[in-house]
């Protein structure tokens, strides 16, 4: 069985790009060069994004090789296979890892044990904690980069898994 994925990475100091293609190449099991491009919105890095076809849980093995580094903006998201949900990272220096499932078109979803964890404390905290729950806070300080990388080409890379 195999899903597809993609990764972004929002914004990558230059010399951490060769070391990101090659944990591709180790996870994905093949040479990995990305097409890398300035990042407007940060001086001195760099964007790419990749998208992929692997085994299932291969965007966690991205987001984990790539979290080790601290010094990226990414997001990985692997589409839902007939077993499971699709799967969501995203990773701030500032805000570390969000994970969530995500559904067909690429929802969050929050499960029943979440939402009653969050409404256990009461109406005062409740949107604080359902932000939490939705990532948002990653949301807000990726906006800007994805904004910067809009109408770059998506490259497509395909595996056995």
């Amino acid at each position: 069985m195999s899903t597809r994925g993609v990764v972004w990475i929002h914004s990558a100091p230059s010399a951490l790009c060769p070391h990101i293609e090659w944990a591709l190449g180790g996870i994905l099991g093949m040479p990995t060069r990305l097409d890398w491009a300035p990042q407007p919105a940060e001086r001195g890095s760099y964007r790419a994004e990749l998208t992929w076809h692997h085994a299932p849980g291969t965007a966690a093995a991205i987001a984990s090789a790539f979290a080790k580094w601290g010094r990226l903006r990414f997001e990985v998201a692997e589409e839902p296979t007939t077993g499971g949900e699709g799967q969501r990272y995203s990773f701030t220096p500032s805000l570390g890892v969000f994970h969530a499932q995500t559904g067909a078109e690429g929802e969050v979803l929050v499960n029943e044990h979440r939402l009653r964890a969050a409404l256990a404390h009461g109406e005062r905290g409740l949107a604080v904690r359902l932000d939490h729950l939705l990532g948002t806070a990653w949301d807000d300080e990726l906006e800007v980069f994805r904004h910067a990388g809009d109408g770059a080409p998506v490259r497509w890379l395909n595996a056995v898994g």
